[in-house]
């Protein structure tokens, strides 16, 4: 019963407490919000890139496999 009583406290104080006790304080607000940034070409570049790259790893990867089954009907 004591033991019970005792952790009925520690949160009975921790509750209390905890609303007043602020380890950060606020940042503060911001003058203006950010500018918008578009994000077209450089982007529409970087995909067409990675297209290339995946249809250039996929045909070596088609390469590789028909050699291999060559190598296998010799």
């Amino acid at each position: 019963m004591k033991y019970l009583l005792f952790i009925s406290a520690i949160l009975l104080i921790i509750l209390i407490f905890t609303p007043l006790v602020e380890a950060q304080v606020s940042p503060p607000l911001l003058p203006s919000g950010p500018s918008q940034t578009p994000v077209d070409g450089g982007l529409g570049l970087l995909a067409a890139a990675g297209g290339g790259y995946a249809l250039k790893k996929l045909r070596d990867r088609k390469k590789a496999q028909e050699n291999s089954l060559k190598d296998l009907n010799l």
